[in-house]
């Protein structure tokens, strides 16, 4: 790495499919959350997807392994998960879709001429995803100043997030993220009037339990009103053994929808 200083993994995700290197010791590390974000995007997808806060880029590489039509930018502001990116991008076991990809380091929050200059530009993807930091700056606070970068979120942050995919993204094209439940309230408030036709699917641990998580889809400019979809359950009721819809989502042999 051009950070030396960094330990890093090199890791599978889609049972071999395709692999990322991660910061092993610091920063986000991603897993399943991106592995049910990129679930969200439709099987026969086939345009260019802008994944939003990539770090590494396992949401965004997650969807060009599965669907072989499709496109990514992975966007990120980091230096060092840039780099990870990059390299990840470089290894043999990616290169089957590695054309398919592209990077930009680039500060999702930033507006106007200043996210033009970025390379982000007004209607030229037709999906975006992302995994935005749903930590409210008073949960558990981290020393680590990299991890606290992709996990706190800042008053306004989910505002700002959806007002970049909104202007990023092609009238008709969609949007899908993951989040707490807790942010249900924030994120419907960002998404009004910018993203219709909204779809909430909940992600229980087990039947019985709660939802954990929330994933979100919408169409960029439809007036559908919003629906539920089933729960995703990840697990059965006892055990460690994930369902058999968790497994074909997480390793990208199926979409979520």
């Amino acid at each position: 790495m051009s950070h030396p200083d960094i330990p890093h993994t090199i890791d599978a995700f889609h049972r071999g499919r395709f692999h990322l290197i991660q910061p092993s010791a610091r920063g986000h590390r991603s897993g399943i959350d991106a592995m049910l974000l990129a679930g969200a995007v439709p099987d026969d997808f086939s345009g260019a997807v802008a994944d939003l806060g990539a770090g590494a880029g396992a949401a965004g590489l997650a969807v060009v392994s599965r669907c072989s039509r499709a496109t990514a930018t992975l966007i990120e502001r980091s230096p060092i998960m840039t780099d990870c990116a990059r390299l990840s991008l470089a290894l043999p076991e990616n290169s089957a879709f590695s054309g398919r990809c592209e990077i930009i380091q680039a500060d999702v929050t930033s507006t106007g001429k200043a996210r033009m200059a970025s390379g982000l530009l007004d209607n030229s993807f037709d999906f975006a995803i992302m995994n935005p930091p749903f930590n409210e700056a008073k949960d558990r606070a981290t020393p680590d100043a990299l991890k606290a970068e992709a996990h706190v979120m800042t008053e306004g942050m989910l505002e700002k997030w959806v007002k970049t995919a909104v202007s990023i993204v092609k009238p008709g094209g969609s949007i899908a993220i993951i989040a707490r439940p807790a942010s249900i309230q924030d994120l419907l408030a960002a998404l009004q009037r910018r993203f219709g036709g909204l779809i909430i699917v909940p992600i229980q641990p087990r039947p019985q339990d709660a939802a954990i998580r929330i994933i979100i889809t919408g169409v960029k400019g439809s007036r559908a009103g919003l629906t539920f979809h089933p729960a995703l359950v990840m697990h059965h009721e006892t055990g460690n053994e994930f369902t058999e819809r968790a497994i074909s989502i997480t390793n990208g042999i199926a979409s979520l929808f």
